[in-house]
């Protein structure tokens, strides 16, 4: 139970946060936002502000933001619908329902012939108990509500997506993926100072470790390695590099402790590298620092450590071909989010910078439906000096939707076959 929780709450945080960055840069280029949905599915609680329909949906895999124009149709209100309407005092629509098994009293039963939401504003139809067909004016702020019951704002055509400048439509799609990187910044901002401090390069000893081969020497916390093997040590990665070549070999490590100098006698751990190699290690840590500047740094440094780890892979796949192991979806996430539970807080903060990293880069990719591919039609766009027709857009649309849908499939089926291995 406490991995389901932190796996809902880790992906939730992505999510919203991803979201909002579209929802904040839309909102800013005019772009009416319709819906900001948490999770996919039905829909199982909904707050109406203003201009916006928040939802919470069932399936904790996602969200989204439906922005008016950008992969949606116009308001469907075909010929022959009955929908019920709500009017002012002049007669102005304010809500259209298209709720099928309608019980509002207060509206008026209407058969469609005729509308246009986005350019005349305006329904045309017959009332009930009329004979004679009426036009009624529909206001710029009249809520559409679709059949399962979601509130949503009309979306006249300035409001819509395509009527944005490229620069801000460019912006809008490159906010999720930017948020990303930044949670993960700030998450690891915070993991330096839960953590009491972020490694430094200091030839000052943080902690030792219990009954390695520097605390069976004497070597203690806060002692400064000046010299091992009479080689000058003026850095903890400096004296990494001087013990590396000395697995399993007595060492003397000289240590400064209260202004004194002492030379220690010590034999390095060879530790397990892979492909038959051993790695020398001792047991210490390096010393930390609380020093905000230096936290903040680290937060920036793990971050691109994790973008550069990930474009190596994806640029390895360009020479050994593609592997689906490289790839993890909901199944992956959950098994690994249970492993990192028990590590407490600093586990949980690193693996959601780790994976709100992988999932901004992931986002990014020039593939249709996906960030990365709108933003590869804005870039066309902005060269050709118009956008590609509806038609072409559309079929590409399409093409990334199915691409992904089989890749999450493919990606899925795997994560469970290597979860039950």
């Amino acid at each position: 139970m406490q991995a389901i929780i932190a796996f809902i709450l880790i992906f939730s945080i992505i999510v919203i946060v991803h979201e909002f960055g579209h929802y904040f840069f839309a909102k800013r280029a005019g772009i009416l936002v319709r819906e900001f949905a948490i999770g996919m599915g039905p829909k199982i609680y909904h707050y109406e502000g203003d201009e916006t329909t928040y939802t919470i949906r069932l399936l904790p895999i996602g969200g989204y933001v439906r922005m008016a124009g950008l992969e949606e149709t116009e308001d469907s209100l075909a010929k022959g619908m009955q929908v019920v309407i709500e009017t002012d005092k002049n007669e102005t629509v304010q809500s259209i329902s298209t709720v099928e098994e309608e019980q509002n009293f207060s509206g008026l039963p209407l058969e469609v012939i005729d509308a246009d939401l986005e350019d005349q504003m305006f329904i045309e139809g017959i009332p009930f108990g009329e004979s004679q067909p009426r036009r009624f004016s529909v206001s710029e702020k009249a809520f559409f509500i679709e059949p399962d019951g979601t509130k949503l704002k009309v979306a006249p055509r300035h409001r819509q997506y395509q009527s944005a400048s490229i620069g801000h439509r460019l912006m809008t799609n490159f906010a999720g993926p930017m948020n990303n990187f930044i949670l993960a910044i700030v998450a690891f901002i915070i993991l330096g100072f839960v953590q009491g401090g972020v490694p430094t390069n200091s030839n000052i000893i943080g902690d030792v470790q219990p009954n390695s081969p520097a605390a069976e020497s004497g070597i203690k916390a806060d002692d400064e390695i000046i010299a091992i093997n009479d080689e000058n040590i003026l850095s903890f990665e400096a004296m990494g590099k001087a013990i590396e070549p000395h697995s399993d070999e007595k060492i003397t490590v000289t240590i400064k402790r209260d202004n004194q100098t002492r030379d220690l006698q010590l034999t390095p751990e060879g530790v397990d590298a892979g492909e038959n190699k051993k790695v020398a290690k001792i047991g210490v840590m390096p010393k930390r620092t609380l020093n905000p500047i230096k936290v903040i740094g680290n937060g920036f440094v793990l971050a691109w450590q994790i973008v550069a780890a990930v474009f190596a892979v994806l640029i390895s796949m360009f020479k050994t071909g593609f592997d689906i192991n490289n790839f993890g979806g909901p199944v992956y996430m959950y098994q690994a989010t249970s492993q990192v539970v028990s590590l407490g807080v600093t586990g949980l903060l690193s693996w959601l910078g780790a994976l709100s990293v992988n999932l901004g880069i992931v986002n990014l990719l020039p593939i249709p439906a996906l960030d990365g591919g709108k933003l590869v039609l804005n870039i066309i766009e902005l060269i050709r000096g118009k956008p590609l027709s509806p038609r072409v857009e559309g079929y590409i649309n399409v093409i990334g939707v199915v691409l992904v849908f089989i890749l999450m499939i493919a990606v899925t089926w795997n994560d469970i076959l290597r979860f039950f291995s």
